[in-house]
């Protein structure tokens, strides 16, 4: 069995997910992990799906009109921190409108060897929104890292909150 990413991005409309998905349970393929939202009006799909066909022929079935799809083969790779491994967290941006947001915030967190895991991003009106799952090897020194996060909240005029995730929640 194969594993492909498959991406997809066009216009959004009623249906586009069905249609993508359905194409891909046609050929075959399983759909392991995947993530899908809308942005700026727009549909953003990556899937990660599995199947007999290889990327090259999966990408030749799949039927969407006016999207843009890509497939690609690619390996199977163990998740940076097994279960148990790392530490959690929800960091969240609450500020101003700005470029290089992202860019200050995770290269802060990749100092330590902080990985994010998963990140959504909203502007509304002025305000900036970004919520980020954060996973960090278990030898951090959170309490130095939280500093240097507010240190660049503080420089981005924007509010920093970073907290664990409590595991009774999930």
């Amino acid at each position: 069995m194969g594993l492909s990413a498959v991406t997809v991005l066009g216009v959004d409309r009623p249906g586009v997910i069905a249609t993508v998905t359905g194409s891909l349970a046609d050929c075959g393929a399983n759909i392991q992990d995947s993530t899908m939202t809308l942005l700026g009006g727009h549909v953003a799909m990556m899937l990660l799906v599995s199947g007999e066909l290889d990327s090259a022929e999966l990408l030749k079935r799949l039927c969407a009109p006016d999207v843009v799809v890509t497939a690609s083969a690619i390996d199977a790779r163990r998740h940076f921190c097994e279960e148990g491994d790392g530490l959690a967290y929800v960091l969240t941006v609450h500020g101003p409108d700005r470029p290089g947001i992202i860019s200050a915030i995770s290269a802060v967190l990749a100092e330590d060897g902080g990985n994010i895991t998963g990140m959504s991003t909203r502007l509304t009106g002025r305000l900036y929104v970004l919520i980020a799952d954060v996973e960090l090897p278990k030898e951090v020194d959170v309490a130095a890292l939280m500093r240097r996060l507010a240190a660049v909240g503080a420089a981005l005029d924007s509010d920093i909150t970073f907290r664990p995730v409590e595991s009774d929640l999930l």
